[in-house]
Formats: structure tokens, C-alpha cells, sequence
């Protein structure tokens, strides 16, 4: 099993991420970069042959070649924050009072610092083009190979996806799913609505991104640090801000800039980090 590395007076964490990035310190100054570009994208979707679907939305802002992203709850995007983003400098967005506002800034800020190369540690793995199930489960396969457990381990998946789950299923491992919406899964299991208090009974944690925006990120990073457990994140949000996350409670990433898998039927690129960035 992946060791963890055990915490340190030198953690670092999302909020020094963002503190460091405010200062300079991970790059050039924020108040001299831009955004040219913020946007939105929304989806539904309902896989031929899945019994149930889900929506996504999405923050997108573009900061020089690098698209930042941060998903949020359908419908929650305030009336204007895609106008005020637009133009604005980095550091004033760096300190926007909206969570997903600053997650997506940050990721938009490291992402055109340290583009997903391997010599940044990424490796790229290739999503073949395919109808969106297909996609799906592709990316599905890559996000569950990062999990080094025996079978009948159990994960606690947060941010279900269906594909997620059948891809574990396969590997003969047992999951938890939880969810804010709730609900139940394909098969009929119910989804819980509060992750940190099933973490305590899984082996190992497979978290989406989406977990930087809502705020409940960094109680699972810190469960996964003290008691020595995985934490693989499948990021949409915040592709390029979990990397650096690597070794402080963070064990493997499977990192997807925009545009996602789910936008065209071409083949994507995932790019897969495990140990650390450069």
C-alpha cells in the first residue's frame, strides 16, 4: 500500500496554497496577470443505458494560455460574477469573497505558472474518443488505477459518479458513496450526505475536486493525514491547485483542465500525478 507521508510543522494546505500564490511566492505577481476570459458551463446528462443522470456546473477563467475551473451547485452562480471576473486582475479574484471565485483563480493562476507537462511531474494518459459513456469509463479506469488497495478494501467516494463506481466494483472493492444531493446510486445504494462521518470506516478516499469549492476539502485532507489512509482526487476543479497538494495528505491526483471529457466526443487527455510536482 502507497505510504503517506505523516504531518509536519511544514503542511501545506489549500490556504497557503492561495496565501502563497496572493504573495508572489509560487510565481509572478498576481496583480500583474488578468483574466481575459470567465465563463460558465453547464450540463445534463443521462448515459444511454444509466437509469439515473446529474447535472454539472461549471466557473471557467482563463488567465493568459491556462483555463482555471471550479465546479458549483447547478444554478449557484450569483447574477454578475462572470461579468466582474472578466477583466479583473488575478490577486482582486484571489481574494473574491466567493469560495469557488477564488478556487478557480488559483487553479487559473497555477496552471499557466505550471502547465500540466511531465516536467511537472504529470503523466498524460489518453481518453480515446467514444460516445460519453464510453468517456466515461475510460476516465473512470484511469481515476481507480490510482488506488493501490487489495480487493475487498472499501473507499469512500466522494462526488459520486456512477462510472466511479462501477469501476470499483470491478476491482472487487467495496465503497461508500456520499453526496450532498443524496439520493441513491445505478444500483439502488443510498448515497450519505455527510463524508467526514463515513471517512472512519473506509480504508481509502476517492474525492472530487468539486470538495475545494463547498468547503469540505480539507477535513477529508486531514483525516487521509492522520491516519495514514490514500487520497486520490479526480479533478475537474482545481486540476492544477491539488497537485501541489501531493504528500500533505494528497496521494495521487488524476488532474482534467478544461475542456472535460464530457464536451466532445473526441478523444481528451488526463494528466495523472502521484508523489509530486516540479
Amino acid at each position: 500500500m502507497t505510504a503517506v507521508r505523516p504531518a509536519s510543522a511544514g503542511t501545506v494546505t489549500y490556504e497557503t496554497l492561495l496565501a502563497r500564490a496572493r504573495g508572489g511566492e509560487l510565481g509572478p505577481d498576481p496583480a500583474g496577470l488578468r483574466v481575459a476570459v470567465a465563463f460558465t458551463t453547464r450540463q445534463a446528462v443521462r448515459h444511454d443505458g444509466r437509469g439515473t443522470g446529474y447535472r454539472n456546473e461549471v466557473l471557467g477563467l482563463r488567465v493568459g494560455a491556462a483555463v482555471g475551473s471550479c465546479a458549483v451547485e447547478p444554478g449557484a452562480t450569483a447574477a454578475g460574477v462572470v461579468e466582474e471576473c472578466a477583466g479583473a486582475g488575478v490577486d482582486r479574484l484571489l481574494d473574491h469573497p466567493l469560495e469557488p471565485v477564488r478556487v478557480a483563480a488559483l487553479d487559473a493562476y497555477l496552471m499557466h505558472v505550471a502547465p500540466h507537462t511531465p516536467a511537472h511531474g504529470a503523466r498524460p494518459v489518453r481518453v480515446p474518443a467514444g460516445t460519453s459513456l464510453e468517456k466515461s469509463r475510460a476516465r473512470a479506469r484511469a481515476v481507480v488505477g490510482l488506488l493501490d488497495l487489495p480487493p475487498g478494501a472499501t473507499v469512500l467516494v466522494v462526488g459520486v459518479v456512477n462510472s466511479l463506481l462501477e469501476a470499483l466494483r470491478a476491482r472487487r472493492l467495496a465503497y461508500v458513496p456520499c453526496d450532498f444531493t443524496g439520493g441513491v446510486t445505478e444500483w439502488g445504494e443510498a448515497v450519505a450526505g455527510d463524508a467526514l462521518a463515513e471517512a472512519h470506516r473506509c480504508d481509502a478516499l476517492l474525492v472530487s475536486g468539486m470538495t475545494l469549492g463547498n468547503g469540505t476539502f480539507e477535513p477529508l485532507r486531514r483525516h487521509a493525514l492522520e491516519h495514514g489512509k490514500q487520497l486520490v482526487m479526480f479533478a475537474q476543479s482545481g486540476s492544477a491547485v491539488l497537485p501541489r497538494l501531493l504528500g500533505h495528505g494528497v496521494s495521487a491526483v488524476c488532474a482534467e483542465p478544461y475542456p472535460f471529457f464530457w464536451l466532445d466526443g473526441g478523444p481528451s487527455t488526463l494528466h495523472l500525478y502521484q508523489g509530486g510536482v516540479r
